[in-house]
């Protein structure tokens, strides 16, 4: 038996003797334990002509995989040690290529899809109890941006919720990140009973998308910073609103300096220049009806003037959809969503595109430009007496890549997911 299998063994087991253990010494530590996989498929559809990096039109299907150990360990009052190793494995269907926002946001732009086991959070944050029910937290180490920010209830993880990437977060929040999602740095977050305010200071990519963290902060960084606001309308409906703006500092390369280079097309990569900027802001809103239905809402852009440079190629996003609970139905362990979103370019983004430039996620060699809009349903089935939820889902992208010369493609998936 390979180590792999060893491995991904290790990691089925090891919920089991959580199990055992957690009720003995609770207030040390905790240890849990995920796992999802999803299955997508997409049959062929219309296309005009096809790019490098373009949504392949012919039938296709990929499968990504997930295994995660969180463990927590309690140092001293107020202070915990996080450590998260993850193994991850599959594809996404065209090797995630081909959208602005993604079908599947449990898989990242990586050729391989062998299992591989690394490190997604290794941190140590400390809480400081202040007066009148205010609280100081301080983080620091390896974590995810969207661990802490752009946080919507009903709207934010692909493991239980919607998967499209421009629906689990603002899709134009470029957040600072490497290839799978995370970054270092620090981070800070104040709770007030009536308001919350969050800050982070992190590393961004050595490139657009790329693997690797460049730690020179004086050159390279990312900063966010966050206002949440709770309010209540009445004893039925309540909900929060928050405000994200960004700012990410790298050798970005500049949209309209390619356009000017056309040998044979432009070329981003050619134009990178140091302490090059992209800043953006973002509006994040839900609102509760009781235990029986939710609503959200995003809207956000950047300025879409460099390269983008962590997330996804989207320099404009808008969302609206709404979560229902199973209560509703008679199946209170059950829910299910819906959910529409808008996905844009800016001017210079889109001419780059036109003239056959490629990005990390999208180039079709050419460009009839149109909004790119995403429908996606899903359902949440917990099976009966395990803990296990099965989750079909669909997705219906209109001009997908940008392009009204493409599509459009309708993608079923069916996601497993266990937790303990």
């Amino acid at each position: 038996m390979t180590k792999m299998k060893l491995l991904l063994l290790y990691l089925l087991i090891l919920p089991m003797i959580t199990l055992g253990q957690s009720d003995s010494i609770p207030q040390k530590y905790s240890l849990h334990f995920q796992q999802t996989a999803i299955n997508q498929y997409h049959g062929a559809f219309a296309a005009k002509y096809s790019g490098d990096n373009s949504l392949i039109n012919e039938e296709e299907n990929a499968m990504s995989l997930t295994s995660t150990v969180f463990f927590d360990v309690a140092l001293w009052k107020g202070a915990n040690f996080t450590f998260n190793p993850e193994l991850s494995g599959g594809k996404g269907l065209s090797q995630a290529k081909g959208l602005g926002g993604f079908t599947n946001g449990e898989t990242f732009r990586i050729g391989n899809p062998e299992p591989v086991v690394y490190v997604v959070r290794l941190f140590v944050s400390q809480d400081f109890d202040l007066k009148k029910e205010r609280n100081l937290k301080i983080v620091v180490g390896k974590f995810g941006l969207a661990d802490y920010f752009d946080f919507n209830t009903y709207s934010h993880d692909p493991r239980a919720h919607f998967m499209n990437w421009s629906l689990m977060a603002q899709g134009s929040w470029d957040y600072a990140a490497n290839t799978r999602g995370y970054t270092s740095g620090i981070y800070a977050e104040y709770v007030h009973p009536k308001f919350q305010i969050r800050g982070a200071f992190v590393a961004v990519p050595t490139s657009a998308n790329g693997p690797d963290l460049d730690y020179q902060y004086d050159q390279s960084n990312g900063i966010n910073l966050e206002l949440t606001k709770p309010f209540k309308i009445n004893s039925t409906y309540s909900g929060v609103f928050r405000v994200l703006t960004f700012r990410n500092q790298a050798g970005m390369g500049n949209y309209d300096h390619a356009n000017k280079e056309i040998s044979p097309r432009p070329d981003i990569t050619k134009t990178r220049s140091p302490f090059r900027t992209k800043v953006g802001i973002s509006f994040n809103a839900e609102l509760t009806h009781s235990d029986l239905w939710g609503a959200f809402a995003r809207l956000g852009w950047n300025d879409g003037q460099n390269e983008t440079w962590a997330f996804t190629e989207i320099d404009a996003a808008a969302s609206l959809g709404f979560h229902f609970y199973g209560k509703l139905w008679k199946r209170p362990k059950d829910f299910a969503g819906v959910a529409y979103v808008s996905n844009g370019l800016s001017s210079s983004h889109q001419t780059y595109q036109k003239m056959g430039g490629n990005g990390f996620m999208i180039g079709d060699g050419n460009l009839n430009y149109g909004q790119e809009g995403i429908l996606e349903a899903f359902y949440s089935y917990e099976v009966p007496n395990t803990r296990v939820t099965l989750s079909p889902d669909f997705q219906y992208v209109i001009n997908p890549g940008y392009n009204k010369d493409r599509g459009p493609v309708a993608v079923w998936a069916l996601r497993v997911h266990t937790e303990f």
